[in-house]
């Protein structure tokens, strides 16, 4: 995590960091319930009733999370030397992927494979295979062969540090010889904010998509995931401390949602109507739809988030602090006690609030009582 500090504090991006978490981690209690995708675990109450909410969200919490990334950089960049900051970075990220891969993930590995059957009950046993790189069989988790270990939910640590460690020769330049782009694209106003980020948006879409159409996670051949999200994260880094920029999408905000909402609904008949082997212009339509629609809903909750919450809240400096160690935690949590509550067939109502309610809860009581209070800990979890 990045620390803002105090005299240039935006609580506005605070408050946004903490919207995006908050919003994966109820994402990933919905993939427990969601009808017809496989997940790590699943409920025996999966529903259909969640695929709108779940379709809109899913199409920008990722991209959104990546562009606060970039916006967090660009208030402390100025404080370290290239060198310094690629090492707070590194360890900072992944000293918690590493150690978050050992026994975060772990559980969730395990109940996964004892879940499809291909292996016994037995934790400890388990965890001494897994820990010595014992080969699993085939599809135990994440589809893979010779399986060892797994990020899982953890894949955004490694993505923001390889793209913070490309940033940094790109920032030196957008601070020094590049500043004047830098400067164009913070002068943006109206229509601009929403067309000029497509004309890359549709360039991916053309030339990227076509040969990598899945986000795999997988770091070394995921492209497309890649251009789309270090784009974000490079307009987040650029955009970050000028104030015009932020209140012009303040005042922009009634409009972006509304064009927002639009988009979705085009996006939803788009899927509903497009026939498999479109024609040229037709795809170019659909490809506009899918980044406008992404696009719309960030600047919207930019400019909403800008307008309503940049102001000093009661619990945001622990929200802040405590998020990362949540995001490390959560999805653990959810797979291990919507598991073991399956068995018990406690109905379609029951067992989903029990399952939020372990998810934070358990998320809180392990920051609370266990991360924070301890100096070996803090830094497993990415804290100071």
């Amino acid at each position: 995590m990045i620390d803002i500090p105090e005299k240039s504090r935006r609580y506005d991006i605070d408050f946004l960091r903490v919207f995006a978490f908050i919003l994966l981690i109820l994402y990933h209690v919905s993939q427990f319930y969601a009808e017809g995708e496989g997940w790590h675990a699943k409920s025996i109450y999966q529903t259909h009733a969640l695929d709108i909410p779940r379709l809109l969200v899913n199409q920008w919490r990722m991209s959104l999370l990546f562009i606060i990334s970039g916006l967090a950089i660009s208030f402390v960049w100025h404080r370290y030397t290239a060198g310094k900051f690629a090492i707070q970075r590194t360890r900072r990220l992944l000293v918690p992927l590493l150690f978050g891969m050992a026994f975060i993930v772990a559980p969730q590995c395990y109940y996964e494979a004892l879940g499809k059957g291909l292996i016994e009950p037995g934790f400890i046993k388990f965890m001494g295979q897994y820990l010595t790189f014992h080969d699993f069989p085939d599809e135990s988790w994440a589809g893979e062969a010779e399986i060892h270990w797994t990020w899982n939910h953890l894949w955004y640590l490694p993505y923001v540090w390889l793209y913070t460690l490309l940033l940094i020769p790109i920032a030196g330049l957008l601070d020094g010889p590049l500043r004047s782009v830098r400067r164009w694209f913070q002068g943006l106003r109206g229509a601009s904010i929403v067309l000029v980020p497509m004309v890359p948006l549709m360039i991916y879409g053309n030339f990227v998509f076509p040969r990598f159409p899945y986000i795999s996670h997988a770091l070394l051949d995921d492209w497309y995931a890649h251009v789309m999200y270090f784009t974000f994260f490079l307009i987040g880094y650029m955009i970050g401390r000028d104030a015009g920029f932020w209140a012009e999408l303040a005042r922009i905000r009634k409009v972006t949602l509304a064009l927002a909402s639009t988009t979705f609904v085009l996006f939803i008949l788009r899927n509903e109507f497009l026939p498999d082997d479109p024609p040229f212009l037709l795809e170019q339509a659909s490809f506009l739809i899918t980044y406008l629609n992404r696009w719309l809903w960030i600047v919207t909750i930019f400019g909403w988030g800008h307008y309503l919450f940049n102001r000093p809240m009661k619990y945001l400096p622990y929200a802040t602090e405590a998020v990362f160690s949540w995001y490390i935690l959560h999805q653990t949590i959810t797979v291990v006690v919507g598991y073991q509550l399956t068995p018990l067939a406690l109905g379609p109502v029951v067992e989903p609030v029990l399952v939020l309610i372990a998810t934070f809860g358990g998320c809180f009581v392990i920051h609370e009582f266990l991360i924070r209070r301890s100096r070996i800990l803090r830094p497993l979890f990415g804290l100071k």
